[in-house]
């Protein structure tokens, strides 16, 4: 066998197992926010009276174990245990995701992990402190706003990331430039959220919420899928 019959299969194999590598990391993206989406779903469609409505609650209202009256809106939810339990695993799913993800060394990856890393603490704030106004009331640390704001912020600035160094994640050049526009109209989105959750007249606050909150999501679905459906040859070598 010649040297570089022997050497060929050894490149193969090299970027066959760094694909292999890859695809649980774009499974975890996906799954977080598939996840997400899910578990608001079926938490939203178990209120009865009223009934839930994605333009005029807030996306946390499911998580709260009421009934009660907080932030000018009436809310009871039945399962705030499932919408919770969305928030906690999309947060550690980011996480394992990005941390997951090779092609990348020093200050990059660094940068990429601690933006997971703030998405992921997040999550599992927002599933922890619900968002019931009781720290309003009460007039201590509102965790649940600081996990929002550490999610809905760093969630968009992380698929801008991501796609910004999509040459050596693996991710497609087309679904790299959907997410950068994806995270900029979430950013303004977010910025347009907060005018209008200030303003306490919680007109379309539900609707510009998920403005804001949903670009995440479907950036880290067009991350994943392209990370898991990325060809071999098309990877760099490290």
């Amino acid at each position: 066998m010649t040297q570089q019959m022997k050497t060929k299969p050894k490149a193969t194999v090299s970027a066959a197992h760094r694909s292999g590598q890859r695809r649980p990391a774009g499974a975890a993206l996906v799954a977080a926010a598939a996840l997400f989406l899910l578990l608001e779903f079926v938490a939203a469609a178990a209120w009865r009276s009223p009934p839930y409505s994605y333009t005029y609650h807030y996306i946390s209202d499911l998580g709260v174990h009421g009934p009660l009256t907080a932030l000018g809106q009436y809310m009871y939810s039945p399962l705030w245990w499932v919408m919770n339990t969305g928030f906690f695993l999309f947060g550690v799913l980011v996480f394992i995701g990005v941390a997951l993800l090779n092609g990348l060394r020093g200050w990059r990856r660094r940068v990429l992990l601690g933006m997971a890393t703030l998405v992921g603490a997040g999550g599992v704030v927002l599933a922890l402190f619900p968002g019931d106004g009781e720290a309003d009331r009460q007039g201590a640390v509102d965790f649940h706003s600081l996990g929002a704001m550490a999610a809905i912020v760093g969630g968009n600035i992380l698929i801008i990331l991501l796609a910004r160094m999509y040459r050596d994640l693996g991710i497609g050049r087309k679904p790299a430039k959907t997410m950068v526009m994806l995270g900029a109209f979430g950013l303004v989105s977010t910025v347009a959220f907060l005018a209008v959750a200030g303003s306490g007249a919680n007109v379309l606050v539900g609707l510009v919420e998920r403005c804001a909150v949903y670009p995440v999501l479907i950036g880290l679905v067009y991350a994943g899928v392209s990370i898991c459906r990325r060809r071999d040859r098309d990877i760099p070598a490290l």
